[in-house]
């Protein structure tokens, strides 16, 4: 039989991941009011923004205004993802909780989206790191194209084990594997978790699905049968996927939260206050939400 745990985590990373490549600009007022509306659903978790150069992520110019308007609410991670120094001495002038680095498993991935390889980028963060934890945040660390690259194809998982335990060794809290271009299976899901568990604590680990395929709550059957109870999702689906044209994006939240509560596992969160940040959002970017959920609501 399928093994479940009682309790899973997710974490939303919908006002980052999911609007950054959204091209309507969303007011700050909007996301700091979406923001709020996810705050009172129950997450114990939101990633709300990215202190990135407005050029590279226009639509997320405003962190700092967001970080310092938005209502914190007690027992709730409010993070933001930093690439590099600049970005953290802004997030820590905000009093972030929590600071997310990123890079590639994929050598010409990390060089497309960082400009460094793979070696360059490590020092890069190692100083990020260590100025965050020396400043008491918690870190979380992204690895994108953990099954799959857009350039090379497959990543071997030894490729994924070296570059998790140099973000470990830095002092990175929790690693979250990214299947950046949605081209994960089960199938290859089971094989390498099978095998970054024989090098990697799981406790230390959550996993981030795209929605590409139609396969990211497949996948996250499997990743709960070996023991992740950590997953990234976006609410409403929110996320889109640069390198596959018109393909979907994150896991949706409100889909993923309606299959765990449905297998009787509990998430803490609210489905009906979900259901409403969602439409919110759905109005403020003026086009349907893809998930299977809001697509019941607007029928109804």
């Amino acid at each position: 039989m399928l093994e479940l745990p009682e309790e899973v985590t997710i974490k939303e990373v919908g006002p980052r991941d999911g609007l950054q490549n959204e091209s309507r600009e969303v007011p700050t007022e909007d996301k700091i009011s979406w923001i709020n509306q996810l705050s009172e659903a129950g997450y114990s978790y939101i990633e709300f923004s990215s202190f990135v150069h407005p050029k590279w992520i226009p639509q997320l110019k405003d962190a700092k205004q967001v970080a310092s308007s938005i209502e914190r609410k007690p027992g709730i991670t409010y993070a933001a993802l930093v690439p590099n120094m600049k970005g953290l001495e802004t997030a820590l002038e905000t009093d972030v909780d929590e600071v997310s680095v990123f890079m590639s498993a994929s050598e010409s991935h990390n060089k497309k989206n960082i400009n460094k390889s793979i070696e360059e980028t490590y020092p890069v963060l190692r100083e990020v790191v260590q100025e965050a934890k020396g400043a008491g945040k918690t870190v979380r660390g992204y690895v994108s194209t953990v099954f799959g690259c857009p350039y090379e194809g497959h990543i071997p998982v030894r490729q994924v084990i070296d570059v998790s335990k140099q973000l470990l060794d830095m002092g990175v809290d929790e690693l979250s594997l990214g299947d950046t271009i949605g081209v994960a299976n089960p199938k290859q899901v089971d094989m390498a978790l099978y095998e970054i568990r024989k090098q990697l604590s799981f406790k230390d680990i959550a996993m981030h699905f795209h929605n590409t395929r139609g396969m990211a709550l497949a996948n996250v059957l499997v990743s709960l049968d070996h023991g992740i109870t950590t997953f990234d999702s976006s609410l409403g689906g929110l996320g889109g996927c640069p390198y596959a044209k018109g393909a979907s994006g994150n896991l949706a939240t409100e889909d993923l939260v309606h299959m765990l509560h449905q297998m009787g596992v509990s998430t803490g969160i609210d489905e009906p206050k979900l259901r409403q940040a969602a439409s919110f959002i759905q109005r403020t970017l003026n086009k349907p939400l893809a998930s299977h959920v809001m697509q019941i609501e607007r029928s109804r």
